[in-house]
Parts: structure tokens; sequence; C-alpha cells
């Protein structure tokens, strides 16, 4: 008994020595940690219950699709994160990780980039962090059957996990790609352990991990270059083999490199390098080693292999397939709902199969977004390379921290310039510290000082700014398409003013996210209207902020403020330096004080290239022509593709069309505005553009379909536009008739039989008119059309009467809140006039009557209940209620009519008086706006603004319905309602 008493004692020494100093190695990692922004891969003792000091064992809660799921790959020294659940008994609580915070904005790779000394201090040359005889004696003493944890655990609180992935390395490339994998399986349901062993020294852990793998249903190995050479890969390779559940993902390599033969012999390209007795440096026998190698070639179902352009489609086939053998029959059905949205709805626009030049700025782009180049772009790009690296950049702090830390840590490290951010309410905005100067005064002026922006490069945010008509948005799209495999999704958001709001707020049907008022922030109170729509925007913006990640297009920006409340646009993006990448195509010089990429034209031969299409034989007189077409175009990439596609359709030359176009009048347009700057100054271009005109009208009659679809596309919001919608307004508008009225009627009248087959013929040949001479552009929704910004606003300014109010009154007739939401908004700031915005189109009565019953309220109530937009709904409301007030008082105005001048004796009428049931109708409508109004400030707490809206409707209706009509009692339930709140807030406030 004694002697097995100071055994125990001599054991218990031993493992409080050892934990003693785990503990002083993890508090000098905390301090190290202290100063990092907010985002880390590390977990808190508060939000991880892996570890509780007062409890004997704890276990994590079944994995769910929270914030701690997708957090980065726990490859730091602490225990594993909330999705690997092992119990931990209670001597281990006292190791000190509850000291650590959990960081919410650095990623991983950034962990990784930076390194952690206190990780690998002990680590030998050949990077692994066992010695290579202890390594093989162990390999040899338990020959792969992994020893359970020395303490014993509950086997009836034992936790199993769905899925072990296991990597080697610290490749920014490799950590996206596993950062990705396993937040992807988690959203599905399946619970994730995810370690890179060779990065652990100490003993305890490495039996923790074998634990995870001996209770996983499948271990997931991702194959590099590297992990051949590591003990670690090797042993998983071996233990799943083992059970037949490895599923092998060929990351760098193809399973076809994976032969011992080839390795062995340095045989081929790759394994000349990388090749050779790799045995020695995995630390087992020759034998061992060549069992694990060969058992990749038996692993006959499973060949995922993730190559540089299937990043997602190798880890939605590793989803599907982890799934299919686990039973979750659920998780297949939503996967393939999904596919099926992404191949309908992830691009805007097809890929331009004739997209000429750019090579190095979408290489650019590339570096700016990942920090790296790779693929067959490594080839093109040469100067940036010179440029400072993503790893000379560190996060630093906001403006909060104190002085004394900044100066530690951009002195501490020579070469580092530390990048902050500055946050405020009025401003948010990322700058480099030391990079202001100043500029020397000239001619004894005041000094003053000069900002210079900086390229961030890794952050993940672009910006490619340049005219319009220059390309920009084919450049975002090319890049799209070339890199679509990186992201989950590419989500396109037009950037104008006055919808990006909205736009932004259409990513919940891909990102399965309901921004509806029901999910109010707090349910325990009204919560105000600015507090639900910053609930919605955040709830979309949480979900862009996982580490699953996503390509944010933001097309045409506008400003950097919201048109609706002048907030920052940047407060919709998700943070800088997150799996999300942002990249934004706009015209200012300048955005979120990020220097932007300057687009500048193509080259001669670029453009020589898209001005000649297929024929390339002309004389040199013709090429000559081009040369000026060129130059007096602007070199604007919009018009050289018109002028190619004009080329290519008649049977004209060069020096023919120059000639014809410089004879073309231009019209006298009264020009206003900085979005028609560059319109004022090339009168060539808008020539250009009424050549195409005269063309369409050539080849069908003065006033053409095609002519007025473009005229009337002007009006329309910056989205895509249906073709039958456009075809409707279009056909509203006056064409041009050298026939008298009479003539017109009596022709209509014999062929109004066959109008409606004529008119389908028409707005398809007019339709493929409009696309093969490139005045619109395709979309991926069939029967969709996209035209350039460029030709709408010349739509705009040449002024074709009446073409505002058939785009209105098609809208009204036909238009859709599910499939033209923009359009039905544009359609509103013509008729209304929001802000200091004038009114464009002036409505009958009748008409404005029907479109505030079929339109303007089911909007509003849209907008407010579906997206949380309150302040937009209620600011359509309020402009209704004001357009409806004033055709009010119109009726009320007495009015004269020349038959009456002789009757004396007659008194003067109202038009209330002469049309009684439209009147009644109007102040019924303005009575129903009204209570709408009433009923959502009651969702916003607006008592006092309710109570009256709701007096003047219950006035309006008991004037004209009487009191015991079923509306006006249903508005005095309202009223009661409201005042009985209004009370409770009144008597709460007076305590």
């Amino acid at each position: 008994r004694d002697r097995i008493y100071e055994i125990v004692l001599i054991i218990g020494s031993i493992i409080n020595m050892d934990l003693r100093e785990d503990s002083v190695r993890l508090e000098s990692l905390q301090a190290t940690s202290r100063n990092m922004s907010s985002s880390s891969a590390f977990f808190s003792a508060n939000q991880s219950p892996f570890f509780s000091p007062r409890s004997s064992t704890c276990q994590l809660s079944e994995s769910t699709r929270s914030d701690a799921q997708c957090n980065s790959i726990n490859f730091s020294a602490d225990p594993p994160s909330s999705s690997s659940g092992i119990q931990v008994p209670e001597c281990l609580a006292d190791v000190g990780f509850s000291g650590f915070q959990k960081f919410d904005h650095v990623p991983s790779t950034t962990l990784v980039a930076s390194g952690i000394r206190s990780s690998y201090d002990h680590m030998g040359d050949n990077g692994y962090n066992i010695p290579i005889a202890k390594h093989r004696k162990h390999m040899r003493n338990h020959d792969m059957s992994f020893s359970p944890v020395p303490i014993s655990l509950s086997s009836n609180r034992r936790r199993s996990y769905d899925v072990y992935i296991g990597l080697h390395g610290r490749k920014p490339s490799l950590i996206r790609f596993t950062n990705w994998l396993r937040a992807e399986l988690e959203v599905q349901g399946m619970t994730c352990f995810v370690s890179d062993r060779a990065r652990f020294r100490n003993s305890r852990k490495h039996e923790l991990r074998e634990r995870a793998m001996d209770v996983s249903s499948f271990g997931v190995v991702i194959l590099t270059r590297k992990s051949l050479r590591n003990p670690y890969t090797i042993e998983e390779l071996r233990f799943f083999s083992s059970k037949k559940n490895l599923v092998p993902i060929y990351f760098d390599l193809r399973p076809g490199d994976c032969l011992v033969r080839d390795i062995v012999e340095k045989r081929g390209e790759l394994w000349e390098k990388h090749g050779g007795d790799l045995w020695v440096l995995y630390g087992g026998l020759e034998k061992e080693w060549k069992e694990a190698v060969n058992g990749l070639v038996r692993v006959d179902e499973w060949k995922l292999e993730a190559q540089d352009g299937n990043w997602r489609d190798c880890i939605l086939q590793a989803v599907t397939v982890l799934a299919m053998k686990l039973g979750r029959r659920s998780v297949l059905e939503r996967l393939t709902k999904w596919r099926d949205m992404v191949d309908k709805e992830e691009f805007l626009f097809p890929q331009n199969e004739n997209f000429i030049g750019r090579k190095k700025e979408l290489s650019e782009l590339e570096f700016i977004l990942f920090g790296d180049i790779t693929g067959e772009s490594e080839r093109d790009y040469f100067e940036l390379k010179a440029r400072s690296k993503r790893k000379n950049l560190t996060v630093g702090w906001s403006k909060s921290s104190s002085a004394e830390e900044r100066h530690r840590a951009s002195g501490s490290r020579k070469g580092k310039e530390p990048v902050i951010w500055k946050e405020s309410e009025k401003e948010i905005e990322m700058q480099s510290f030391e990079r202001q100067h100043y500029q020397r005064p000239k001619g004894g002026q005041s000094s003053r000082r000069k900002r210079s922006k900086k390229t961030v490069y890794g952050k993940g945010v672009a910006c490619v700014t340049g005219d319009s008509g220059i390309g920009k948005t084919e450049l975002l799209l090319e890049f799209a398409y070339r890199f679509h495999q990186r992201y989950k999704m590419v989500l396109w958001i037009g950037g104008e003013s006055q919808y990006i709001r909205q736009n932004y707020l259409n990513l919940r049907s891909f990102l399965e996210v309901d921004v509806g008022v029901g999910n109010s922030i707090d349910k325990s109170r009204i919560n105000s209207f600015e507090e639900q729509e910053e609930a919605a925007i955040s709830r979309v913006r949480k979900e862009l902020m996982r580490n699953i990640p996503f390509l944010v297009v933001i097309d045409n920006l506008e400003s950097e403020k919201d048109w609706w409340d002048q907030k920052l646009v940047m407060d919709l993006l998700p943070r800088f330096g997150g799996e999300t990448h942002i990249l934004i195509s706009t015209r200012l010089p300048c955005v979120m004080n990020l220097e932007p990429l300057k687009l500048s034209y193509l080259s001669g031969v670029e453009a020589m290239s898209l001005m000649q299409g297929s024929i390339k034989d002309y004389p040199i007189a013709d090429i000559d022509a081009l040369r000026i077409i060129e130059e007096k175009v602007g070199r604007l990439t919009l018009a050289l593709a018109i002028v190619g596609s004009m080329l290519s359709e008649l049977p004209i030359n060069p020096s023919r069309l120059l000639d014809t176009i410089n004879r073309m009048p231009s019209r006298d347009i009264l020009w206003s505005g900085r979005e028609v700057h560059l319109l004022r100054k090339n009168t060539f271009l808008l020539q250009l553009f009424e050549v195409c005109f005269s063309i369409f009208d050539h080849a069908d009659g003065p006033g053409s379909l095609a002519t007025r679809m473009v005229l009337v596309s002007g009006w329309f919001a910056p989205a895509a536009i249906p073709i039958s919608l456009l075809s409707l307004a279009a056909h509203k508008v006056p064409k041009k008739h050298n026939g008298t009225q009479f003539w017109r009627k009596l022709l209509h009248s014999l062929t109004c039989g066959f109008s409606s087959s004529y008119s389908k013929r028409s707005e398809v040949e007019a339709s493929s008119m409009l696309l093969r001479f490139n005045l619109a552009r395709s979309s991926t929704k069939e029967g969709y059309f996209h035209f350039n910004e460029l030709i709408k606003v010349y739509a705009r300014k040449r002024g074709v009467t009446g073409a505002a109010n058939a785009m209105v009154q098609a809208v009204a007739s036909r238009g859709s809140l599910s499939l033209h939401s923009e359009h039905v908004w544009a359609a509103c700031f013509l008729l209304f006039g929001f802000g200091n915005n004038p009114k464009v189109v002036e409505l009958r009565v009748s008409e404005l009557l029907c479109l505030v019953k079929q339109v303007i309220l089911p909007l509003a109530i849209w907008t407010f209940v579906t997206f949380s937009r309150c302040g937009a709904a209620l600011e359509l409301l309020r402009v209704c209620t004001d357009a409806l007030e004033a055709a009010d008082q119109a009726f009320l105005t007495p009015v004269e009519k020349w038959l009456d001048k002789s009757l004396c004796w007659k008194p003067i009428q109202t038009n209330a008086q002469l049309n009684p049931y439209l009147w009644e109708e109007l102040a019924l409508s303005r009575a129903t706006v009204l209570e709408t109004r009433a009923k959502l400030m009651l969702r916003g707490g607006q008592f006092d603004i309710g109570d009256d809206l709701i007096r003047k409707a219950i006035f309006i209706r008991t004037s004209i319905c009487g009191e015991d009509h079923p509306d006006t009692i249903a508005a005095r339930e309202t009223l009661s309602k409201l005042t009985r709140l209004l009370a409770n807030v009144e008597t709460h406030t007076s305590s």
C-alpha cells in the first residue's frame, strides 16, 4: 500500500510539473495575442464549454449554425473548438486556457502567416514536433492502435464526430479551402474535428486528437505535396484505411501522382523535387509508409481533386458523398435545390466569349483580393510583384488604442507598416500609419496636408474605377467567371444609390436569411424603425462573415453614402479580411480611402481587333478610318463594340461608315448634371447612336419599335428589363406618322385582328436587332435585357414625348412586385419625385387611384414586411398621401365651363360636384393610405404620429361611409389600440 502511494505521489508531481510548464507557455501566448484585432481562431472559455474550472467533466453542445461553428480552424495549442467536443477531466482545467479571448475578425490565414512562436520553439529541422527516433519507437510499440486518453472518461458522455479533417501546412489557400470545407459541413449539420497534428508538441493534446480520430465516422485527409513526408498524415492514412472510412482530397496533386515507385525514384516533374526516401522524414518503417501510400490507390470510390479551378465542385462533392454515407437525405435535397438556384441566378450576364485584353488588370485584381497569384495568371504577372505584399501589412488598432501600443507594434519590427481601422458614426475607413505627408506650399499658399491612398493586398476588397463605357462591368464579369470556383457563389449587387440597399437585402434568398420585421432584435419590446432596418442588414452581413467564401460584386457604385438616409455603404459590407471578398466598380475617383484600379483604354491592337471582328483584310484606307473612329469615340469599349457590330451586320466599309457618322446631324440637347459630362464633350458618340436609330427606322419604318425600346429604356431602373414590359412601354410611346388621324384609325380597325401576332413578331425582331448592334446585352434570365448607363442617359436627355409616362403605365398594368420590384420603384420615383427630385410624370386622377390601389400600397407593405425597409416604405406612403391631397384640392377648386357663362344664375361648380363618385373614391383611397401608415407606425413605436393619422382616416370614412361601416369600425379599433399604447407610454414616462 505504501509503495503504491509513493508511486501515485511521483506521478502526480510529474503531471503538475507538465501542467505548470504548459500554463507558463500559454500565458506567454496570451500576452502576444492580447493586442490582435477582433477575430481569431481561438475560443474563449465562455464561448466554448470545453474547459470548466469548477466541473469534473464538460461536454460541448451539438454543432449548430452559429458563429462558433464557422470560426477559423483551430491550429493553436488550445483544445478543439466548439465543434470538437471531447470531454476533459478536471485535472486539465488548470492549464490556463480561460485567459484566451475570442477575436472576431482575424482569419486563420493571418495567424498562420504571422506565426505563433510559443507553439514551434522546440520543433526540429524537419518541421515536426517530435524526434524521429521517438516517433519510430511510438509507431512500433502501438502499431497504429491509438491509445486512449489516460484518464477515465464516462462512456455514456463520450462524443463522436461525423467527420475528422486532417491537413498539414500553412499555405493560405490550403487554410482557406479547409475553413470552407469545415464550415460547409457544419452548416449542413455534420459535426467536424479539424486538426493539423504536426503543430502540437504536447503528448496529451496528441492523445486527444487520436481519440477524435477514433470516434469519427469518416476521416477526410487533405493531401498536398508535403503531406507524404508528414508522419501524422501517414498515420491518418493508415488508420482510416484500416477502418475503410478514408476520404482523401488531393489538394495540389492528383491521384495519379501518388505512386510509390515514382515517389521513391523521383520520377516526373513533381517528384524530382519533392520525392525520394520520404519514409525517413516520416519517421516510421519503409513498409508502413508504402502501405499508407498504396492505400490511396485502393480508395476507388472517392477521388476528390481540389485543383485551382474546381474548389466549389470539390467541396460540394465531398459534402454530398459524406451526407450520402451518413444517411442525411435532407442534406442531399438542400444541395440539389441550391445547385439549381445557382445555375439560374448566379450571374446577371452570360460570359463574353469575345472578351479582349485586360490580362494585367485581371492578375492585379487576383493579387489584391487573394494576396498571391496562381495558375495561368502567374505568367502574365510581372510588375506588381515588386510592390509591397500582404506579409508587410499587419492589422492594427482603432483610434481608441493607446499610443504606446501602436508605437510598440509599429517600431518593434522594421519594415512593417501597420494598417488600422478608423471607425466613427460618420466614417469607417482603412488607412495606413505614417503614410501622410505635407506638400510644400507654392506661391505663398498655406500648406495643406495630403493623405495618400494605399492598395491593401490580400484583404479581400478591390475597387475598379473608370469612365462609363470603358469596360468596368465586363472586367468584373470576366473575373467572376474565371474565379467563381473559389467562392460558394457570386452575389451581384447594383450599386446605384437609390437601389443599393434593396439590392443588398435581395441577397436574403441566396443566403437563406429571413430579414422580415418578424425577426426583431428584441421581441420583449417594440423596436424602432432604425433598429429593425439595422437588424435586417446585420443578418445578411453576418452570413457573409462566416468562413464560407462569397464574392460580392457591387457594380456601378454611385456614392459612398446611401441615398435614403445618408449612411455609409460601408455599413452594409462585411469587414475586410474575411473569407468573403468585395469587388467594386465605380466612376468615383476614390472609394473608402482605398486606391482603386484605374481602368485605362484598350491597346491599339486590342481596339482594332474589337472593331474589325471577323474581317481582318481591310485595306490601308479602311484601317486609317478605323483609327480615326477609335479616336473620335474616345476609345470607349462600348463604342468600339458598336462599330464592330455595324461593320459585321451591314454591307459597309469603315471609310463609308466614318463618312456616314460625320454627316449625321446632332440633336440640340440641354445638357446638365455630372452624369452627362462624357456625352456633352463627345458629339461623335451621339452621332453614332443616331446612326443606329436611323438603321432601325430604315428597316422597320419611322419610329421603329427597336428605336422606341431604346428611348424608353432610360426611364427604367438599372436592373434587367423584361422584354415584354419594355415592348409594352415602347408601344405606348407615340409613333411618328405622315398620315391623318382618320387614316390611322381606319388602318388600326382593319388590322386589329392581326395586331397581336404582328406585335409579337415585331418584338422578337426588335430585340434581336438591339442585341446584334450591341445597344443592349442579353441577361442570364430568359427574356430580359440590360442597357449600358451611357445609352440610358442619352435616351433620357433626348427627351422623347411620353416616354416616361409610357414606362409608368406599362409598369402599372403588368408590373410584378416579386419579379420587377426595381422597376416599380422607378415608376414611383417618376410619379412622386422623392426628396429634391422633380416629378416627371403627371397622371389623371383615375389613373392615379388605380396605381395607388394596385401598385403603391402593395409595394409599401411588401417592402416594410419582407425586407424591413421601414424608412423607404413610410416615405413612399407619405409622398403618396401628398399626391392624393393635391388631387383632392384640385377637385375642390371651382371650375367654369364656357357653356355655363350665359347662365348667370347658375352657381360655379367644383370637380367634386361634377364627378362625385370619383371624388369619393379619391377620398377613400386617401383614408386607406392614412390607415396603412398608422398601422405601420404601430410596428415602430411611433404611437403619437399613428394616432393623428388614424383620426384623419376615421373622419374621412365617417363623412363618406358613415359610423357603422365595417371600414370605419376597423379604423376605430386601430385608434383604440393606439390610444391604449400611447397612454401606457405616457404612464411609463411620467413614473
